[in-house]
């Protein structure tokens, strides 16, 4: 019996895999709602790119725990597709979201800079949130979900790197003097990466005591957020 199995119930086959193909049909009809220089339309492709290319590799097989690695990929999406949803509602996603949302539309804002705030965003706060929610629907503790987080970051790793080499313009020559290049270069993804697991093992621990868990994510919300609007600071 393998480590997930020790902690999961019976699951319904193929249940999962599918919530993953719900949540890319929902950004696929986002997509199509927005114009493409709209920022969250941007950071939207760019996440969808990476939820097409993880939902391939589960159905394809390239995983070990295919069912682990949907629930967590699935559960993490929601939080992003929620935030939208509130938004599009006039309510008040959480503060990590607020930059995209409040700058989608800032002419002296580069594509680059929308989706890197996304995925900020996304990674900062979202998700440790999400791997709680893994563990939660899968009876297991975040150590059991260290190898399909892995897993799902190395591969946010690689499209990050794409990401840049797309978005980021001009010649070689001239990114040097470019803001952007700045900007740009002052944030990992393999550093938030790395704070996110830190993050979820502590909210793990705090899900006994509600009011500090959830006083450490507000904290860890705005926190993010506020990278959010340095990584939004108009560049022409």
């Amino acid at each position: 019996m393998n480590r997930i199995q020790q902690f999961a119930p019976p699951a319904v086959a193929g249940g999962t895999v599918a919530e993953v193909g719900m949540v890319i049909d929902r950004m696929r009809a986002y997509g199509s709602q927005w114009p493409p220089g709209d920022g969250v339309a941007v950071f939207n492709q760019v996440y969808l790119t990476v939820t097409e290319a993880i939902g391939g590799r589960i159905a394809d097989g390239s995983f070990a725990e295919p069912d682990a690695l949907a629930t967590l990929d699935a559960r993490f999406a929601e939080h992003y597709l929620r935030a939208v949803d509130t938004e599009t509602a006039g309510g008040r996603p959480p503060d990590c979201w607020r930059p995209l949302f409040a700058y989608r539309r800032h002419p002296g804002v580069r594509p680059l800079q929308f989706a890197l705030a996304g995925i900020n965003a996304h990674i900062g706060h979202d998700l440790a949130l999400a791997v709680v929610d893994t563990c939660q629907a899968l009876d297991c503790a975040p150590e059991d979900l260290e190898d399909e987080f892995e897993r799902v970051g190395d591969l946010l790793v690689m499209l990050e790197e794409e990401i840049r080499e797309e978005l980021m313009p001009g010649p070689d020559l001239l990114e040097l003097a470019d803001p952007l290049t700045h900007l740009a270069g002052v944030w990992s993804l393999e550093r938030a990466r790395e704070a996110a697991w830190a993050a979820s093992r502590v909210l793990w621990r705090l899900r006994a005591v509600p009011p500090l868990a959830e006083e450490f994510r507000a904290r860890m919300d705005a926190g993010v957020g506020l990278v959010g609007r340095f990584l939004l600071t108009p560049c022409r």
